[in-house]
């Protein structure tokens, strides 16, 4: 579980709640409360969404929000240590000896990787499987990605739209001077609802998809770079070295050290 996505949205949650509280007291947070306010905004721009997307799309946003909250740690240095250890064992036993241990991989990604080639699989062939399955992956993200920002686009358009309603609706009434001080307020809750959806929920989000889209390419691309390198035979040494390229200096110290190489 990503304990920032839930922080960081309880935070700013969080800091509106108590400006609000310090500004007005306890009393005027419910001045803040409106449904038709909070249905306009949150209702109009999912139905603008649904516009530029597909209907099964919308339907799995749910699961595109959890994926924000339930992302898997990618452990890459366990990753690697995994592939130079297959590849000690390829140039020990050869090849086919790496089927035996097919079972202990838990990515399924890996696995495909390496059961091409036990299987005897042309390098160029394997590559393009996997880059294959790893772009249609991206794309996949690439569609989550572009669903909240879209919700980030459209909400406050619809907040600013409740904002109109409310305006009309006060003004069709404007003899009754009393009512227009809270009708105003009313009127630019819709538009407080907007902004704060965008940029405290449906824009972070997106953001935080394209940063765990950014990783899970990362952890592939070294997957298929190790796949390929165990194929070739090269020296478990050299193995780890091209994939410990693909980390930032302090990651890569790690991941030496886990190996053995800690210390110079």
């Amino acid at each position: 579980m990503d304990l920032g996505t839930l922080a960081g949205l309880g935070l700013g949650a969080f800091a509106i709640i108590v400006g609000i509280v310090i500004a007005g007291g306890i009393g005027g947070l419910f001045s803040f409360i409106n449904i038709p306010s909070a249905f306009i905004t949150i209702a109009g721009s999912l139905g603008a969404v649904m516009v530029t997307t597909s209907l099964a799309k919308t339907l799995g946003v749910i699961k595109l929000f959890m994926n924000t909250i339930k992302v898997k740690p990618m452990e890459t240095d366990r990753i690697i240590t995994t592939i130079v250890t297959f590849s000690e064992k390829a140039r020990r036993e050869g090849l086919l000896a790496l089927e035996d241990d097919l079972e202990e991989l838990d990515d399924e990604y890996l696995r495909k990787g390496i059961q091409l080639v036990v299987d005897g699989t042309d390098p160029e062939i394997i590559r393009s499987i996997m880059e294959t399955e790893l772009n249609n992956m991206q794309s996949r993200h690439e569609d989550g990605i572009k669903f909240f920002e879209d919700w980030g686009a459209f909400a406050p358009a619809f907040g600013m739209i409740g904002t109109l309603i409310g305006l009309i609706l006060m003004l069709s009434n404007i003899e009754d001077k009393s009512a227009i001080g809270p009708g105003m307020s009313t009127a630019l809750i819709t538009t407080l609802y907007g902004a704060v959806l965008a940029n405290l929920v449906f824009i972070p989000i997106a953001a935080k998809l394209t940063l765990n889209d950014k990783n899970e390419s990362l952890v592939r691309e070294i997957m298929i770079e190790g796949t390929l390198s165990i194929q070739s035979g090269d020296n478990p040494r050299i193995v780890k070295e091209k994939l410990i390229s693909f980390l930032p200096p302090e990651i890569r110290a790690q991941v030496a050290e886990e190996s053995g190489e800690g210390e110079r």
